[in-house]
């Protein structure tokens, strides 16, 4: 049995052996430069820069980016499983990686020109460079065309303008893809995509964000006081940004569900596990007919959580995975992840101490039912594709 095959589902036929070969590697690369360090990473709020150099030479980084650009050339196969196997060693503080290659470096990809391409692709491949998206904000989250951070055009480029929050990569990133209002009139049609330099004059990061969870992943506020964007900084055709986003949330959602539906089946091994082992009353957690019977029901549900993500996961291959198909993995996934409250309780007061993956599971894995549209949002997508 492949790492990426559980005892309970079937066989994950979209794998070659080459793709295990990869996922192989990337465990090994967790489990030995990223997990020794993580609770103290935990403590200081961020992972060290020079971990994304480190990712960069094992090949974590922009593994499906064209290798003309440096990047690593395979499929979309590889981008998954850097996501399940993070999600497997339950390692929420390079979370980040898969914002700088499954969001960012994408944009850059289909939308930025040669020139920027060329130039940026290739060191963020390496982990010279970090990248950041800057979306929400203090007023704006899911609806992305109430932002109000703008940019004014002025004589060779623009003039930004505003506030983000909750930015992944926040407090290392060196270049930011940042949406902005150009034309606040025109509503969704007047928003526009930035690639900044985080040493321009009036950038600057606030504070790293005390997350319930997730706490070894910088998250941070970004200030743009008049900052000045280059004309040939601008990513993609003024006022086109809202299309661009509407199109990468169909990536970025179906790696969520990839995500959750993994940290669902490692938090369920881990509770069986343990109640075959842990003891009460004179008889294994296990021989109690009531956590048995959850834990069955919990196991049918991780396996067709993992059934229903695995033929979105192929759709997206094929090109045919739709937004509302999107939503539906992202939703139903994420909302699965609920089940991670019983499998703590299977633990007793043990659950609750983050020295125990299931701990940290609970906190951690928590957000994906809000950020890459919430719970709520999704039912509103599924909905008016009705």
């Amino acid at each position: 049995m492949t790492r990426q095959e559980t005892s309970y589902c079937a066989p994950r036929q979209m794998f070659t052996a080459d793709h295990e070969l990869y996922r192989s590697s990337v465990a090994r690369f967790i489990a030995d430069r990223i997990m020794p360090s993580h609770s103290q990473w935990e403590e200081d709020g961020l992972v060290p820069r020079e971990l994304w150099r480190d990712a960069g030479k094992a090949g974590l980084l922009l593994p499906g980016i064209p290798d003309t650009y440096g990047g690593g050339g395979g499929d979309f196969l590889y981008s998954a499983i850097v996501v399940e196997e993070i999600a497997r060693a339950l390692a929420s503080g390079v979370t980040g990686f898969t914002t700088h290659s499954e969001n960012v470096a994408p944009y850059l990809l289909e939308f930025g020109s040669e020139a920027q391409k060329a130039e940026f692709l290739p060191k963020m491949a390496t982990g010279e460079v970090v990248g950041s998206l800057a979306m929400t904000e203090p007023g704006a989250g899911s609806d992305l065309k109430a932002i109000r951070t703008s940019a004014a055009q002025v004589d060779g480029g623009f003039c930004l303008s505003g506030q983000k929050t909750f930015i992944t990569n926040g407090y290392h990133a060196d270049r930011v893809l940042v949406f902005a209002k150009t034309e606040p009139a025109a509503g969704a049609r007047g928003i526009s995509l930035f690639w900044v330099d985080a040493k321009a004059p009036g950038f600057s990061r606030g504070r790293l964000l005390d997350k319930v969870g997730q706490k070894a992943q910088d998250t941070a506020e970004l200030f743009f006081d008049n900052v000045f964007v280059p004309d040939d900084m601008l990513v993609g055709e003024l006022n086109a940004a809202f299309g661009y986003a509407m199109s990468g949330l169909v990536r970025e959602r179906l790696l969520i569900a990839l995500r959750c539906a993994t940290a669902l089946e490692v938090a369920l091994e881990w509770t069986v596990a343990y109640v075959k082992q842990r003891r009460a009353f004179d008889k294994a957690l296990i021989e109690n007919q009531f956590i048995r019977f959850r834990l069955a029901e919990i196991k049918t549900h991780s396996c067709a959580t993992r059934a229903f993500v695995d033929s979105c996961l192929v759709q997206y291959l094929e090109g045919t995975l739709t937004t509302d198909g999107a939503a539906m993995a992202k939703f139903w996934a994420s909302e699965a992840t609920r089940a991670i409250d019983d499998l703590m309780q299977f633990f007793g007061g043990y659950g609750y101490m983050r020295e125990y993956p299931i701990a940290r599971a609970y906190t951690d894995v928590r957000p994906n039912r809000i950020y890459g549209g919430s719970s709520e949002i999704m039912r509103e997508v599924i909905a008016r594709a009705l």
